[in-house]
């Protein structure tokens, strides 16, 4: 009993701060912090079970004095149904809970209100906005941090994103969002998030993909939607439109 209590206080006190996990800046991290809790949940409860059925064992069958030789049990059928089917129903249970959440963090409703051509290249990111037909690139051979390129986002609006490489595979990460996806030659990887608070977040190649992998950083800017209107406004004036064929910039550019 005093082990349950204990154990149940981890529990609800590890819950109250998603036991260690950031809450997300998206409608769709809820699916994401949910399945995580959900699983600590299932494998405290799973350690309560066996810790329990130790703790009961070692008491119930201690060796006792004037005890000569234990009690010789060649099966026991109700423990083997127990650890037979317990651990099959977690993992059909676990299994279940990971399709479905999965399946609601990549449904693609079509009713964004941006679409953004996300492309990951060696080792930079490219970002073109095609409902406002311009793009933003970073330059690979830049290692300040405030030369980064920026994915802008408007607040409380989907926006559906795809992910395209013209060379290696790639990952697209932005820890806050709670999900990740990979960006892989020849395939169109798409999501949609609904960023729902504004601030500055950090963004990563989460893929091993070559010697500069550890620079392939971005930042995500979510603001008003006039502010992101702004910004578009400001990229169309630098003549920064079309879709860019490669995501890749000259290389004049590169200085190579």
């Amino acid at each position: 009993m005093i082990m349950a209590a204990v154990l149940g206080g981890l529990v609800w006190w590890g819950y109250q701060y998603n036991f260690g996990f950031p809450d997300g800046i998206s409608e769709q991290s809820a699916i994401t912090l949910h399945f995580w809790n959900g699983t600590w949940i299932a494998a405290f409860g799973v350690g309560i079970l066996t810790w329990g059925l130790m703790l009961f064992a070692s008491v119930a069958y201690r060796r006792r004095r004037g005890d000569d030789t234990p009690k010789q049990l060649r099966y026991n059928i109700p423990i083997e149904v127990l650890y037979t089917v317990t651990p099959i129903a977690m993992v059909l249970a676990l299994v279940f809970f990971t399709v479905r959440d999965e399946a609601q963090l990549t449904k693609v409703s079509n009713d964004q209100a941006e679409t953004v051509n996300v492309t990951g290249f060696r080792w930079s990111w490219t970002f073109y906005y095609a409902d406002q037909d311009v793009y933003d690139t970073g330059i690979p051979s830049l290692q300040d941090e405030a030369a980064l390129p920026v994915l802008w986002l408007p607040v409380d609006e989907k926006v559906q994103f795809h992910l395209g490489s013209p060379d290696v595979i790639h990952s697209f990460w932005v820890p806050d969002f709670l999900f990740k996806l990979d960006v892989i030659p020849g395939r169109d990887n798409v999501f949609e998030v609904t960023p729902n608070e504004v601030g500055t977040f950090a963004g990563k190649c989460a893929e091993l993909c070559g010697v500069d992998h550890s620079r392939m950083l971005f930042n995500v800017k979510v603001v008003e939607r006039a502010e992101f209107d702004q910004h578009m406004a400001e990229l169309k004036a630098k003549g920064q439109t079309g879709d860019p064929d490669s995501g890749r910039v000259n290389d004049a550019a590169q200085g190579v």
